[in-house]
């Protein structure tokens, strides 16, 4: 065999790997297009005239840009009203839960107690159970409470997320306990070890956890339905129902204009910390 037969060879291989990572590139390509393009065809919609929104075929690009779609939306609700009611529930449930769900799942993963093992497996159980079951004792507490009608009913219960203290304690339970031992020769308590040491290795966890409680905090239309009854008490769910009734058979690209106010912050979010997401979720599955 010459050398040219086996440098050939050798190059075959290579070629094939070439070949097919460019198919697994175009399809992956042609899946992102079909993905995204119902959200660019939904910010087109909200930037045109009424009369051209549903041209046929449509047109991804305005033929004429106007803003007054987001000015409609700001006079037929309170749409900053109900943004910073969205702003305030969420920054409570993502950052109330980020510290219950830190201690909580420190103690399952560092500290040795009676029963702790039977403990987690009966919070696991919980994620079985749908929240539809348990809205209604949930709404007689917060009756009983006197906090119907306020945004506290909305909050307090999330300050309790089952998934978040089992994300955490898994990701607690990859980092080694040497760690932990070093600290406790210096004299560390668990407060210490747990928020200096633990938490500021674990920020693409905490980051994953804020996202996905950021965007179940942002779209929850259930809760608020629920809970809150006065306008003036609404979140941007509730929010766009409003806009719809109010609109009727009116103009709908006001309503893509109100869905698009509604989007775009967990967009923005997303597109800043999907590094820190696709590594937390990558790190417990190759350790946890």
């Amino acid at each position: 065999m010459t050398e040219s037969t086996r440098t050939i060879r050798r190059r075959r291989p290579v070629r094939r790997n070439v070949v097919a990572r460019l198919i697994v590139s175009l399809l992956l390509i042609a899946f992102g297009v079909l993905m995204i393009s119902p959200l660019v065809w939904l910010i087109s919609s909200s930037l045109t005239v009424p009369t051209a929104a549903f041209q046929l075929p449509p047109t991804w690009i305005p033929p004429e840009v106007t803003l007054t779609n987001f000015g409609e939306v700001f006079h037929a609700v309170p749409i900053l009203r109900m943004a910073l009611n969205s702003v305030l529930v969420t920054v409570m449930i993502v950052g109330g839960s980020l510290l219950t769900s830190s201690l909580a799942a420190y103690a399952f993963s560092r500290i040795e107690f009676r029963g702790r093992n039977i403990i987690f497996v009966g919070l696991l159980t919980a994620l079985m159970v749908p929240g539809q079951l348990t809205i209604i004792p949930v709404f007689i507490m917060m009756r009983t409470l006197g906090l119907f009608d306020s945004l506290v009913a909305l909050w307090l219960p999330g300050l309790i997320n089952v998934f978040a203290i089992f994300f955490l304690r898994q990701y607690f339970n990859s980092i080694p306990r040497e760690l932990d031992e070093a600290a406790r020769i210096d004299g560390a308590g668990h407060a210490r070890i747990l928020f200096q040491i633990l938490l500021p290795l674990s920020g693409p966890a905490l980051s994953a956890l804020a996202i996905l409680g950021f965007e179940a905090s942002w779209n929850n239309y259930f809760g608020p339905l629920i809970f809150l009854s006065s306008p003036e008490n609404m979140t941007l769910p509730v929010g766009l129902v409003f806009l719809a009734a109010e609109q009727g058979g009116g103009q709908a690209t006001v309503i893509f204009a109100g869905i698009v106010l509604v989007v775009l912050p967990m967009l923005i979010l997303f597109l800043a910390f999907q590094r820190q997401f696709i590594e937390s979720i990558a790190t417990v599955g190759i350790r946890g």
